[in-house]
């Protein structure tokens, strides 16, 4: 997506309103974090890698146009349904132009990573949102590796990456937790002499170390006492091609679990949910405030557990959340404001600093939206404060008044259910960001309130 695509005079502003219960079954598209990585690491393996159940979005395909540009050898067979036939790790191609990543932070960062340490060098370029989100957490442990970087003002993009070949195998300690920059060092470390060792304190999402794993790639990861993690990878790894089915993704079944709670008479089943312990917070949190959200046909696909959600209209009430849970759960944190905001008594959240990088400042955005919409709540530095309605609709956005999405795929959604929860419905001002991460969001609302 361009930026000149996101000019004000396309917007497409959407009113969304209390359309009565939500039932049925539904299936959310494949993970994105899996999506991303399946594309990087298939065009790594030499041979084909088959994957089912992609998630189409533009992000992903951002990531699969890349590695394309690389070398690698991408094609759609049928919905959702992928084969990527690999160059092999250290044979990625010099691209002809800029890499466009789009809206896409993932696609960036990791794909910094896997550049780094291959002899070529590769400019990256996105739209407004994504050339606002600075790069450096990415940067300063690759430039310890031996790549270069020339990028705009802040360490953002556009950038330029010049891989270091050798590059020099490194030791990092994460200073923020951040799946993201875990793994782009990760991923340089597969062309790496040696071994390549991430430190981290806080865990993050673990589908890195899991799919290189998969791929054969040699990892091991260290748990410490204290819930550090210290994971290792040795280099000049030679990796296999897989067949992947790629699960259901828990930041996308976040918006239909919210939405079926706090809908009255809703009874909703979403299927092939991915439930891994390092993104699954959110149900866990759910699950305390009183959420009737039942886990069935527990399975376990690809090395990562999954299971169909049974979820009902529920009573929920206010809870302090754990920090600690937040690396679980980063993504969904706006779709729970939403969930908070018609609970019982008073939902606290800290340790969200994270929010602020993300797409959009999502603490600020979202504290002005549902200020719109008739919440009450309190912004903190690090958290928001939300006093719920105790069940009663939210009052909604009154006439004249758009709620602002700052091109942010998830504060669209996010508002979208809490137009099912309102009054007199939610203005958001523009529908089209949603496109980068759930294309068939829409749709899927109206196919379970039909």
């Amino acid at each position: 997506m361009t930026s000149s695509a996101h000019d004000a005079a396309s917007a497409t502003p959407r009113r969304f309103t209390a359309q009565g219960p939500l039932k049925g079954r539904t299936r959310v598209p494949g993970d994105k974090s899996i999506s991303h990585r399946s594309i990087m690491l298939g065009a790594l393996a030499v041979g084909e890698t088959k994957v089912t159940g992609l998630l189409e979005g533009e992000d992903v395909l951002a990531t699969a146009a890349a590695m394309r540009a690389m070398g690698a050898t991408v094609e759609r067979t049928g919905e959702g349904a992928w084969t990527v036939s690999g160059v092999g790790v250290g044979a990625l191609l010099q691209p002809q132009g800029p890499l466009d990543m789009g809206n896409s932070g993932t696609s960036t960062r990791l794909l910094m990573g896997l550049v780094a340490s291959h002899p070529i060098n590769v400019s990256f370029t996105g739209d407004d949102s994504l050339s606002k989100r600075p790069m450096n957490r990415v940067i300063t442990p690759l430039s310890q590796m031996g790549a270069s970087f020339e990028a705009s003002e802040g360490g953002r993009l556009p950038l330029i990456v010049r891989g270091a070949s050798p590059a020099v195998p490194i030791t990092y300690t994460l200073p923020v937790a951040s799946a993201q920059v875990k793994s782009a060092i990760l991923l340089a470390g597969l062309n790496t002499p040696g071994k390549t060792t991430v430190i981290e304190p806080v865990p993050t999402r673990d589908h890195s170390e899991r799919m290189l794993k998969g791929f054969g790639a040699e990892l091991e990861v260290e748990t410490q006492p204290d819930g550090t993690r210290i994971i290792t990878l040795t280099g000049e790894a030679e990796l296999k091609p897989q067949t992947i089915e790629v699960p259901g993704d828990p930041s996308s079944a976040a918006f239909f679990l919210v939405a079926a709670l706090i809908t009255p008479g809703s009874d909703v089943v979403i299927e092939n949910v991915g439930l891994n312990p390092t993104r699954a917070g959110l149900v866990d949190v759910l699950i305390a405030m009183g959420g009737q959200i039942e886990k069935l046909d527990e399975r376990d696909v690809g090395g990562e557990p999954v299971a169909d959600l049974h979820v009902r209209h529920s009573a929920l009430k206010g809870i302090e959340v754990d920090p600690a849970v937040a690396p679980s759960m980063i993504d969904e944190f706006p779709a729970l404001f939403v969930a908070a905001s018609v609970a019982e008594g008073v939902t606290t959240t800290s340790g969200l600093d994270e929010l602020r990088v993300k797409e959009s400042d999502r603490l600020a955005v979202m504290a002005s939206a549902l200020t719109a919409a008739g919440a009450t709540l309190e912004e903190r530095e690090d958290g928001l404060v939300i006093t719920g309605t105790g069940g009663k609709p939210l009052p909604g956005t009154r006439a004249g008044i758009e709620i602002a999405t700052h091109l942010d795929h998830r504060i669209a959604m996010s508002m979208a259910v809490a137009g099912l929860a309102s009054r007199d419905g939610v203005l958001v001002d523009d529908t089209r960001p949603i496109a980068t991460s759930f294309p068939v969001f829409e749709s899927m609302l109206e196919g379970l309130v039909a």
